[in-house]
Formats: structure tokens, sequence, C-alpha cells
């Protein structure tokens, strides 16, 4: 492995280590401020209408994307496909830019 290998790795693990800082970061203040909205609700009108569920919904919605981008779930098209797909594509370009190899 190589100098440039081990910077790329090293970027790319840098990269990860800021995403799952910015998610669980956004998971702490996603809890601290639904469960405010909750007291304030209780509070308010004894949950008989939970409107803090609304605000829990619309920020879960944008906490579950940021989770499949953060932890690479539903990973269909992620970077080893990308990688791969390269790959493969470049032996067959060299497989056929070689006449030799045509008819073996």
């Amino acid at each position: 492995m190589n100098a440039s290998d081990k910077q790329s790795k090293y970027q790319r693990a840098k990269e990860h280590v800021k995403r799952l800082k910015s998610f669980y970061t956004n998971l702490i203040f996603f809890l601290v401020f639904i469960t405010f909205l909750a007291g304030v609700n209780y509070y308010v009108n004894h949950l008989r209408n939970p409107w803090f569920l609304w605000a829990a919904f619309g920020w879960g919605i944008g906490l579950l994307f940021q989770a499949v981008k953060t932890f690479n779930l539903f990973n269909i098209f992620g970077k080893d496909w990308e990688e791969r797909k390269i790959k493969q594509f470049m032996e067959e370009d060299e497989d056929y830019s070689n006449p030799k190899n045509i008819w073996e």
C-alpha cells in the first residue's frame, strides 16, 4: 500500500467520523428538544392534543435520512459498487483493445 492509498483511507475514515459525530449530535438535540416539547405540551393541555408529535415526526424523518447516509443502510450503489464497476469496465476495455484477446 502506497502513501496515496493510506492518505485516501485516512480521508474517508475522517469523513465518516465527521458524519457520525454530526448524526449523534443531531440525535441528542432531537431527544432533548422533543422531550422539552412533550413537557410543554403536557403542561399546556395534558396531552389531549399531542402536537409535539408533529415536530417529532418531521425531525425524525430528517434524522432517519441522515442515519441511512451515515451508516450506509440500503447501500445498493455505494462506493464499493462504483469501484467494482470501474475496475470491470477497465478490464473489459483492456481485453477489447488487445486484438489477440478477442480470439482466445
